[in-house]
């Protein structure tokens, strides 16, 4: 089935399934990509009214931050709503814009380093932990695996739409 980003869960599992917890973590490919964009290329809109590439990565440590907490709530205990948030209010309250690329990409990195740090102490009866993420019932490495396709579909906007 071809999801799209509206089905959620589903869209962002797809992006990043057929890969193991730790290599998707431990990918530094999406961070060296954001390294490479310079500091007037990170203010860069594509049309009016979507987001500049700094909010992108802003929006995308975010979501990291935010699912983290959930699935570690998960890893606790069973049948946990993983509910969503509001993307566009976070971003309209950040102050992504006044930061620097360097700075939104080291906040990146250290929020990374705190989910590899979090995902090493998972035990495989953890990863099997269910919970609900809107409609699908799923598992804590599924839900972890979503993470990192998340961050692939910002990624390959930024590819494809400001690159």
């Amino acid at each position: 089935m071809n999801y799209t980003p509206k089905d959620g869960f589903p869209y962002y599992f797809d992006l990043a399934k057929g890969n193991d917890l730790n290599t998707l973590f431990s990918s530094s490919v999406n961070e060296a990509l954001l390294n490479s964009i310079s500091e007037e290329k990170s203010m860069n809109r594509y049309a009016p009214k979507k987001w500049s590439i700094k909010q992108i990565v802003g929006h995308i440590t975010d979501h990291e931050r935010i699912k983290m907490f959930r699935a570690f709530q998960l890893s606790r205990s069973e049948n946990v709503q993983l509910w969503g948030y509001d993307q566009n209010l976070l971003v309209a309250n950040s102050r992504f814009e006044e930061l620097t690329m360097r700075q939104l990409v080291n906040d990146f990195s250290r929020v990374r380093q705190s989910s590899i740090s979090f995902v090493d102490t998972l035990s495989e009866s953890q990863l099997k932990i269910k919970g609900w993420a809107g409609q699908y019932e799923i598992t804590l490495n599924d839900f972890l695996i979503s993470i990192i396709g998340h961050e692939i579909h910002h990624v390959n906007i930024i590819k494809d739409k400001y690159l």
